[in-house]
Formats: C-alpha cells, structure tokens, sequence
C-alpha cells in the first residue's frame, strides 16, 4: 500500500521504543514511554512545509491519524504538529 498525504499533512514513521535502559535493565511494555521522534517517508502538496522524505523529527504527543503499512506504524499528521528536526 503506498500513501501520500493532501495538503500540509506529512506521513511519518514511528521509530520503537527504548526497550532497555544505558545500565542493560530491560524495561516492561507497559513502563515504555512513548516515542515521539520518527522519520518522514512522504509530505503533501503544500508549499509551506520545511521537511523532506529523509528527515527524522520530533512531533507533539497523542497526534496524528495512526496508519498501519506493511506491519510497521506510520502517523499522518499536520506540518504544525512537528516540533523539530533532528540532525
């Protein structure tokens, strides 16, 4: 299945969760906080957005559309609800 987002939305995919800590302690399913940096794999049509297929950025907690694509999580979400890119 292949997606591309409308207008200012960006299609982004999740990247896991740390499931061990620095010192080697395995950390429950349930404990895991939830990642919020992922990769861009396809922006919409609008002009104004600043991010191109590639980038990894960081996006606002509980936002987006979940979508799964070939059992991996993606979110579509709005160029505004990003709140940077990592480097």
């Amino acid at each position: 299945m292949k997606l591309q987002p409308l207008g200012d939305r960006v299609l982004i995919k999740v990247e896991a969760a740390e499931e061990k800590t620095k010192g080697g302690l395995f950390i429950p399913q349930n404990a895991q906080e939830k990642t919020q940096v992922a990769t861009v794999v396809a922006i919409g049509d609008d002009e104004t957005i600043k991010v191109k297929a590639g980038d990894r950025v960081m996006y606002d907690k509980y936002v987006g559309t979940a979508v799964k694509i070939e059992a991996d999580e993606h979110l579509v979400v709005r160029f505004s609800e990003l709140i940077a890119i990592i480097q």
